[in-house]
């Protein structure tokens, strides 16, 4: 699959964000079926658990997923190396790191929003990072922390991994709140304030600087890249729970004019997918949970969704149950794909 032009050109321009719990190796295989050159993202990885747990499990991902970027949690600038080695190793694009995440847990490790207040710790990660690995090493952060809306502090930042080697960074348009506020009201609560995005781009034009936070349609992308002249946008949950909207990706964004699958294409080619990941062990739930909400507003989505949460469980990694228990709930929104 050769990619675009425009995909070349602007590789963040469509990027689904890094969501923990949701954007495992199962929801890329199937969001990439969607579109050819939207750039995913692995849920945050620590630098604990790459060095410390399951490696293998935390880097494994298909091939089919490029172009997919690892986004990696930590401080320590020694770890943020080997880890950003181990997975050009494995064959990741990216590597990204989150200076973002305001969970309680995160800032206990001390990485995510909280290193906002650390910019020269993070230029150094980057750095090392950076003098690791050959592939593109970039940040996400969001505009400010707690309720202090100075941009002094995002600038600080952005200017110390620019300094460090940083060409590409993500900026989710609101303030992290670190004082109560859950990682669910983080994203919904403090203010967004894509201006400040905007002003970043004119100020630091030689930075490709990606938006995040809010976006919802391909209309509130094209607004966000062409009104405000960004590089590219990141949705996050309106990618996860509308994944449809992937299906206008890559004409609306890249100018690509080839045909997409249509939803039932989709549908047999996770069937493939998900029997050859039964083979390995992996249940059948795991992997159709993901694709929940690809009917959505269409006629028998409901009972889509009702057919596989309910009977998806009991499959197992019964590959025959599978197929059959996925072409019954195809059945409820496609009567005459099913059937065939």
């Amino acid at each position: 699959m050769q990619p675009s032009p425009a995909a070349s050109a602007a590789p963040h321009r469509f990027c689904v964000a890094p969501m923990m719990d949701l954007t495992d190796r199962h929801a890329r295989y199937f969001l990439r079926l969607l579109s050819r050159h939207a750039r995913l993202y692995t849920e945050m990885v620590t630098t604990g658990a790459l060095l410390h747990g399951d490696r293998e499990r935390f880097l494994r991902f298909d091939p089919a997923e490029h172009p997919v970027a690892i986004q990696l949690g930590g401080s320590d600038p020694a770890a943020l190396a080997r880890c950003a080695a181990f997975a050009e190793a494995e064959g990741y694009d990216e590597v990204n790191l989150n200076v973002g995440c305001p969970s309680d847990r995160v800032q206990s490790g001390r990485f995510g929003a909280c290193l906002m207040a650390e910019p020269d710790l993070v230029a150094e990660g980057v750095a090392a990072m950076i003098d690791a690995v050959r592939i593109p090493v970039t940040v996400k952060t969001r505009i400010g922390i707690d309720r202090d809306d100075s941009t002094e502090r995002l600038y600080r930042l952005v200017d110390a991994v620019a300094a460090a080697g940083c060409r590409t960074l993500i900026v989710h348009a609101r303030n992290a709140w670190l004082d109560g506020l859950s990682p669910k009201d983080n994203r919904e609560i403090p203010p967004l304030r894509y201006a400040v995005v905007g002003q970043l781009k004119r100020d630091r034009p030689g930075l490709s600087i990606v938006i995040n936070g809010g976006l919802q349609t391909i209309a509130d992308c094209r607004s966000a890249i062409d009104g405000l002249a960004l590089d590219g946008v990141m949705l996050g949950r309106a990618a996860y729970y509308s994944p449809w909207l992937l299906s206008e990706v890559d004409r609306a964004l890249f100018g690509d004019a080839r045909p997409g699958p249509d939803r039932s294409e989709v549908v047999e080619a996770m069937i493939r997918y998900a029997c050859a990941r039964m083979a390995e062990g992996t249940p059948l739930a795991s992997i159709t949970r993901h694709m929940l909400a690809l009917y959505q507003a269409v006629p028998g989505a409901r009972a889509w969704r009702r057919v596989l949460s309910e009977r998806a469980p009991r499959a197992g990694t019964a590959q025959a149950q599978a197929i059959e228990i996925v072409h019954a709930a195809l059945a409820c929104v496609e009567p005459d794909r099913a059937a065939a």
